[in-house]
């Protein structure tokens, strides 16, 4: 089973959830609770006019978050109505996709990488050192179905943590995060092929990861594991 951009995009909403969701008119919006734009972006599967940007705005404001939009692939024609109201692209994100098998078939190392929930003190260390914070620790806890952090070493010391969870047959990636003087070492390859290891243990067939434009470090890992680029999206900010 292979799954398409719609479901993909469910398996987002479903893993790193917003603390509320609710439809008004062609949007939907998101409560983030200062859990990152993910959570915080009104999304549209419809076409849309600028006389639907207002209320929009409105709505976002009502909630106490900044006007934000989430453009995914084929949304050429909100992308234009929101340039030509002054809004600028920000955090330019792929989407990858591909089979577990490969990875699952990594071995682990001995004693050097860990599935753990709830996470441990030194992963909230390691996440906050880049800028994951607690609102982001607790979208990870509202998360409702099969679900795990990683924590990954190097030698003895916690080089790196993420999480993943799973929606249907996929496992999704967040947060991954490793120590800045840790890196380049290998840990985030470890820790993605745990994850996939884990993940196959838990039913799931295949594994999606975003991750943003500008991270070349974090694409060139994904591709050489053989993910692929299957949707890309951008955020619209004033």
């Amino acid at each position: 089973m292979t799954h398409d951009l719609t479901s993909l995009y469910a398996a987002i909403d479903a893993t790193w959830p917003a603390a509320a969701m609710h439809t008004q008119g062609p949007w939907t919006f998101r409560d983030g609770q200062g859990g990152g734009k993910r959570v915080s972006a009104a999304t549209t599967d419809e076409e849309v006019t600028k006389a639907d940007l207002p209320a929009a705005e409105a709505a976002m404001l009502a909630m106490g978050q900044d006007p934000l939009f989430m453009i995914r692939v084929g949304q050429e024609g909100l992308d234009a109505l929101l340039e030509a109201r002054g809004y600028r692209i920000v955090d330019p994100v792929n989407l990858y996709y591909g089979t577990l098998e490969q990875m699952a078939q990594t071995p682990p190392p001995n004693a050097l990488v860990f599935t753990i929930w709830p996470p441990l003190e030194i992963q909230k260390d390691i996440w906050a050192a880049g800028d994951i914070g607690p609102d982001r620790v607790a979208v990870m806890h509202r998360a409702t179905g099969a679900k795990t952090s990683v924590l990954g070493r190097h030698g003895q010391s916690p080089a790196g943590t993420g999480f993943v969870a799973l929606h249907d047959t996929v496992a999704m990636v967040h947060a991954v995060e490793v120590s800045e003087a840790l890196r380049k070492l290998g840990v985030g390859r470890m820790m993605t092929t745990h994850a996939a290891r884990w993940a196959r243990e838990e039913g799931a067939t295949h594994m999606a990861v975003l991750c943003t434009k500008a991270n070349t470090g974090a694409n060139a890992l994904y591709a050489s594991l053989g993910l692929e680029v299957v949707g890309q999206y951008h955020y619209r900010t004033l």
